[in-house]
């Protein structure tokens, strides 16, 4: 599978992630689906709720800001398609947390900050069986 994601919108998702350095930082990923995959045609970002002493490594958000994406993604004709993230300090692969609270068929992109400057972006979907990972093509237009 693709995601597709323009040039603009992986400089904002940068400069949101190294605003958020030495904390993970993250958001919501809208666009459509295709035959190929994803196009992603905004991000909304989302402040980390985690308990405080933990955001250098953790992100989470509220099911209020689940609903309230959805609904804003209804009504501008997108979908929900996943999450961004960020890894401070650390490779832009899921974690076990990652995979622990995970969705499948959502997409996942996580971005490596190091010392406030992203330096890597990749993205990831969860098996079916939440076993694990599986790296897709990322297209940056």
């Amino acid at each position: 599978m693709k995601v597709t994601l323009g040039q603009d919108l992986r400089a904002h998702i940068f400069r949101v992630l190294e605003n958020t350095y030495p904390n993970e930082g993250g958001g919501f990923l809208l666009g459509k689906r295709d035959s190929g995959g994803v196009v992603i045609t905004d991000t909304i970002a989302i402040d980390n709720v985690f308990e405080v002493e933990e955001q250098y490594h953790r992100y989470a958000m509220t099911p209020q800001d689940w609903a309230r994406l959805e609904d804003e993604a209804d009504s501008r004709g997108l979908t929900l398609l996943g999450y961004f993230h960020s890894h401070p300090d650390s490779a832009a692969i899921p974690s076990e947390y990652d995979r622990e609270y995970a969705l499948p068929n959502f997409t996942y992109l996580i971005t490596q900050v190091n010392h406030r400057r992203a330096v890597d972006l990749r993205a990831w979907l969860l098996r079916d069986d939440r076993s694990a990972f599986d790296a897709l093509e990322l297209v940056i237009t």
